[in-house]
């Protein structure tokens, strides 16, 4: 069963850590640190948290650091390989964890890693959630992301008025695992819907139609929807800076396909998409938005 909380939370100065400060970590830990909580955060990067110490956040030398001086922390990193050095490598979380800290993982990977890691940490006595996000750059800005979360529930209890800084609808989906296979879902729909909306808008450019009139027309009927209203404006202005990068959607719809093979499921469409997203990386679109993949659809004759 999915319970949805809308509850507002008070934040009584509640102490969180914060792991990767990419284009999503970095506004999710900066509407944490504006919302009074006490934070501190540690990146792979470190000139990526000079802004955030600006505002009060602490720094820390290492992610066990972080783990050892707050009693919950969030993750926010690129991928499995990502979350899994975070956690298992020299001075990560594994060696932060203690009996009762609560570690919540909110990056987009496969349901075993997710699985892998949140059994390390409750075999070291500690508290694990998956919470994933539906959202891009903009909704992590304003504290607007839809938030999948799975895992220990009493710690989903606890991380929640942190969690309501972050998102306008928080989810609850069952064992760890459910929160990550809900992600790969939903990414590998709006993976999908881009690809062919990109050939669409290129088909169209290539037989005489108007940018603007496909736009309208789609806008206009029962295929209207917030992304192709705000991604189609981009494209046509052909502006691809990044809210989402097009590796990053291209890594989720690889683990979407994967997912698929284990339960048997076919995925001719999210195959086809896996693939156009591929090729797009390797002309060398993989740090531009998602949406650039337009321009590999669209090359010149």
């Amino acid at each position: 069963m999915i319970h949805t909380i809308y509850k507002e939370g008070e934040c009584h100065m509640q102490k969180f850590g914060f792991i990767g400060l990419g284009i999503m970590g970095s506004a999710i830990a900066k509407n944490l640190v504006n919302a009074g909580f006490e934070v501190t955060v540690w990146n792979r990067s470190p000139e990526k948290n000079k802004g955030l110490a600006d505002l009060g956040a602490k720094m820390a030398e290492t992610p066990q650091a972080v783990i050892e001086s707050c009693p919950v922390t969030f993750t926010m990193l690129a991928d499995p390989a990502a979350a899994r050095e975070v956690c298992f490598g020299k001075y990560g979380v594994l060696d932060g964890i203690s009996p009762g800290k609560g570690y919540v993982d909110m990056s987009t990977v496969d349901p075993e890693t997710s699985q892998m890691i949140g059994g390390a940490v409750t075999a070291m006595g500690g508290r694990f959630l998956e919470a994933p996000v539906s959202g891009s750059r903009k909704p992590a800005e304003e504290g607007t992301l839809v938030i999948l979360a799975a895992g220990d529930r009493t710690l989903f209890d606890e991380a929640m008025p942190g969690l309501e800084r972050m998102g306008k609808k928080i989810l609850y989906l069952g064992e760890t695992g459910n929160g990550a296979k809900m992600k790969l879902v939903v990414n590998m729909v709006m993976g999908g819907m881009m690809a062919i909306f990109c050939e669409g808008l290129a088909l169209g450019g290539k037989v005489g139609l108007d940018t603007a009139d496909i736009l309208d027309v789609i806008d206009s009927g029962a295929m209207a929807n917030p992304m192709f209203k705000l991604k189609g404006g981009l494209i046509r202005e052909g502006n691809f800076a990044t809210a989402f990068p097009l590796k990053h959607m291209q890594k989720d719809l690889r683990l979407a396909v994967g997912l698929g093979d284990q339960a048997s499921q076919p995925l001719f469409s999210a195959a086809a998409a896996n693939e156009a997203f591929k090729n797009a990386k390797g002309l060398g679109f993989g740090d531009e938005d998602f949406s650039a993949i337009f321009k590999a659809i669209a090359k010149p004759d």
